[in-house]
C-alpha cells in the first residue's frame, strides 16, 4: 500500500466526523462537501509522520478551512439562507456506530442556523467545536489565534445568544416557567400520562460526556422514551433561571451538578438538555427559583 493509499484510508475513517463539523459551522452542505475537499488536499500535501492524533489534527485543519469560508462569506456578503439544510438522518447502518450518533443524533433545525449565522466568526466557530463537539479550548484557541480564556468567553456569548433565542421557541417566559414546573412535578409523581402530554412527539433529551458518566443515557427520542426517562425521577430538582431561561438544576450542597434545559415551542417541551461538565457549569447564569 502506498503512502497516499494510507493517507486516504485513515481520511475516509474520519470522513463521517469531519463532514458534521464542516456542516455544523457552515450550516451549508455544499460548502462543507468543499470544506471536507480541502481538508484532504491538505493532508495530502503535509508531513504528517508526527502526528500522533490525527483525528484531532483533522478537526483542526477542517475548523481552520470552515473559518476561513465563514470569514469570506461575511467579506462577500453572500445569502445562503436557501441552501440551509439538515443533515440526513444516517441509515441504520451507520447508526450502530456510538461516535456517529454522538456526533450526528440531532440535526441542526433551521431556526438555529438562522441564529448562527448571525453570530461572528469566531464565536460560532468557538460555540460549533466546545458545545456541540467537546473540543476543549486549549484546542480551539490556536485556531481562532485567541487565548483559552477569549475562547471560553466566545462560545459562552454565542450560547446566551443561541440559548436566547432557541430556548423559548416564542413561549412567553412565564409560561415556560409553569410548563417546567408542572414537568417536575409529574416527573416526582411518576405520572407518566401527564409528561406525555407536555411533550411534542418528536421530543428528545439529550446528556453531556459527564452526565453520562453519572449514569446518564446519552440520547432518548420520541415522546415516551423521554417520559420514560422521566417518570418517577427528577425528585430533587429545582426550576431555575438558565442564562435567564426557566429550567432546572439537580444542586448538592448548594453546588449545581446537572442543569437540565429545557427547549419549549408552542407549549411543548421539545428538547431536554442535561449538562453536567464542570467548565460548561461554571459559564452558566444560574439562578434557583424554588425553595
Amino acid at each position: 500500500m502506498t503512502e497516499h493509499e494510507w493517507l486516504a484510508e485513515r481520511f475516509d475513517e474520519h470522513r463521517t466526523h469531519l463532514r458534521a463539523v464542516a456542516h455544523r459551522i457552515l450550516g451549508s452542505p455544499s460548502e462543507a462537501d468543499d470544506a471536507l475537499q480541502e481538508t484532504w488536499l491538505r493532508l495530502s500535501r503535509a508531513d504528517t509522520s508526527e502526528v500522533r492524533n490525527l483525528g484531532g489534527w483533522l478537526t483542526t485543519v477542517v475548523a481552520r478551512v470552515c473559518l476561513n469560508m465563514l470569514r469570506s462569506r461575511q467579506t462577500r456578503r453572500e445569502e445562503l439562507f436557501g441552501e440551509y439544510l439538515p443533515e440526513p438522518v444516517p441509515d441504520r447502518t451507520e447508526a450502530t456506530d456510538p461516535e456517529h450518533q454522538a456526533v450526528l443524533a440531532d440535526s441542526l433545525g433551521l431556526a438555529l442556523l438562522v441564529v448562527l449565522d448571525t453570530l461572528p466568526p469566531t464565536e460560532r466557530l468557538a460555540f460549533v467545536l466546545h458545545d456541540m463537539f467537546d473540543v476543549p479550548f486549549d484546542q480551539i484557541a490556536p485556531i481562532i489565534e485567541r487565548s483559552p480564556a477569549a475562547a471560553r468567553q466566545l462560545a459562552s456569548r454565542a450560547r446566551r445568544r443561541v440559548r436566547g433565542a432557541d430556548a423559548t421557541g416564542g413561549t412567553d417566559p412565564g409560561r415556560q416557567r409553569e410548563i417546567v414546573d408542572a414537568f417536575l412535578a409529574a416527573s416526582r409523581s411518576g405520572d407518566f400520562t401527564a409528561l406525555l402530554a407536555m411533550l411534542a412527539p418528536d421530543a428528545v433529551v439529550r446528556a453531556d460526556a459527564v452526565a453520562v458518566r453519572m449514569g446518564a443515557e446519552r440520547e432518548a427520542r420520541g415522546a415516551e422514551a423521554v417520559a420514560g426517562t422521566f417518570s418517577g425521577r427528577a425528585r430533587v430538582a429545582r426550576t431555575a433561571l438558565i442564562d435567564g431561561v426557566p429550567g432546572a438544576v439537580f444542586a448538592v450542597d448548594g453546588r449545581p451538578r446537572v442543569v437540565f434545559q429545557f427547549t419549549i415551542v408552542e407549549g411543548r417541551v421539545t428538547a431536554i438538555d442535561l449538562v453536567a461538565d464542570p467548565d460548561r457549569l461554571r459559564e452558566l447564569d444560574l439562578t434557583i427559583l424554588d425553595g
